[in-house]
């Protein structure tokens, strides 16, 4: 193993090929709802989303020499960028005829190529700088800030959260609680394999009390979890087995069908309005490898370097938007996967990269993670995203940071409030700073105009 004392399958370390697989589900489970949710609100294909994002994880495997155990997926941070290159709301049925799809394609490459640019610059210029911008006062909170930026997502999820008339489902609470506590008590006391795979563990313990509970109350009837599952079963008995997705390629004058095939010509148009995100999202990416690094005891950001990290996400990026994709971005989803199993092979990762690759193409597969109660997934997600939050926590706790001192208080505590509080800081129509983002660069600000606190030595009479 790489660590032995963190990790219990290490980064270079390959799995026997049944538990791989079982492994890489894990992540494919913690990805694919939000994957595929970012498509369903800008009005790109779901099937070519699911193709970009397994694409793009290799693509990233292949840049960092296989050192890494990220997975990429669907980026929520160009969402608005997208729909407003598409030029229609995202809910418009007509979609695929009016939309500029060339512009927001064009616009995400160039996003792609930012990534590029910056990683060559890295190269060239070192890293060492990087200590010095992100010392543990300012990445503890800024990992915080990544893991209960994501907390409402998962309440909401597991059906905490009453609606706008006061009422909760006693069912979906139910349900998300059991998952959760079937995953936590697993992860705690399984011994051998089930250790490693409380995820899945938890999903389809999840999954039996939803159906269960769901037959209960609806008295058997076509319901929402157990109508999906017969759903599936009709498509399999009507041979509804393979579809092929859509895929754009950037090589025609006009917007054009042909089979499988679209093809369009490069329209910059929104290109310029789109690219600061890019500096955006560069400081997610800083923060999610942060993150990651302090859960497989590595240092990323020098091993295999920023550079070669940024070069994979851009590519990915870019790859994503040529065909008709979503921008890529590194998930904290899955680094949750990572931190709760302690298994950290890119084996597993590029595993589920292959999964995401092939479930494009099987329909029943797809149907059937789609069909996962939410507060199923909400359950597990409290847990994963609790856990990247208390990472942060650690960081601070592990580098010894002296909160009896006023700066550090002051910095910590101003990032939380920007990165939990909603602040947002509009620079263009279509580009703004808020959660992680706006805390990672308040707090390195403040880092560097604070001065440091000399110790109070008492004077001798």
């Amino acid at each position: 193993m790489d660590d032995p004392s963190n990790l219990l399958i290490g980064i270079r370390e390959k799995p026997g090929i049944g538990k791989g697989i079982i492994l890489s589900f894990q992540h494919v489970f913690a990805m694919f709802g939000a994957t595929i949710l970012v498509p369903i609100l800008t009005g790109l294909p779901v099937n070519t989303s699911l193709l970009a994002s397994g694409i793009g994880t290799l693509i990233y495997i292949i840049c960092t020499k296989a050192k890494v155990p990220v997975y990429l997926g669907s980026s929520f941070a160009y969402i608005t960028a997208i729909t407003a290159a598409l030029g229609l709301a995202a809910t418009d049925p007509n979609f695929s005829e009016q939309a500029n799809f060339a512009a927001a394609a064009t616009g995400l490459m160039c996003i792609g190529l930012v990534y590029v640019i910056v990683a060559l610059i890295i190269r060239f210029v070192g890293k060492e700088w990087l200590k010095k911008l992100l010392p543990p006062i300012v990445v503890g909170p800024m990992i915080a800030v990544i893991g209960l930026g994501l907390a409402g997502t998962a309440v909401d999820m597991a059906g905490l959260i009453p609606s706008s008339e006061g009422n909760m489902n006693p069912q979906s609470i139910a349900v998300a609680l059991i998952a959760l506590l079937a995953t936590a008590l697993i992860a705690v006391h399984a011994k051998g394999f089930f250790k490693i795979v409380p995820i899945i563990s938890g999903i389809g313990i999840g999954f039996a009390a939803a159906i269960i509970i769901d037959l209960v109350f609806n008295r058997g009837g076509d319901t929402m979890v157990v109508g999906n599952l017969i759903a599936i079963g009709k498509d399999i008995a009507a041979g509804k087995i393979f579809e092929v997705p859509k895929i754009m390629l950037p090589f025609g004058n006009a917007v054009k069908d042909s089979g499988p095939f679209d093809f369009y010509a490069l329209d910059f148009s929104a290109a310029l309005a789109m690219l600061p995100l890019a500096f955006v999202t560069i400081a997610e990416h800083i923060g999610d490898h942060t993150v990651l690094g302090q859960i497989c005891k590595r240092d990323f950001l020098q091993d295999p370097g920023l550079d070669r990290t940024l070069l994979g996400d851009g590519l990915a990026t870019f790859v994503a938007g040529m065909i008709g994709g979503p921008a890529n971005t590194t998930y904290g989803e899955n680094t949750g996967v990572v931190g709760l199993t302690r298994v950290g092979s890119v084996y597993v990762t590029g595993g589920a990269a292959v999964i995401a690759f092939l479930m494009a193409f099987i329909k029943p597969v797809k149907d059937l993670i789609s069909a996962i109660p939410t507060p199923v997934m909400g359950g597990i997600s409290i847990i994963l995203f609790g856990f990247i939050a208390a990472n942060g926590l650690r960081v601070m706790n592990e580098a010894r940071v002296d909160f009896s001192k006023t700066r550090n208080v002051i910095i910590a505590a101003v990032m939380l409030v920007l990165g939990l509080g909603g602040a947002v800081f509009q620079i263009t129509q279509l580009t703004s700073i808020s959660g992680m983002a706006l805390a990672a660069l308040t707090g390195i600000i403040l880092n560097q105009i604070l001065p440091e606190e000399k110790p109070f030595v008492e004077k001798k009479s």
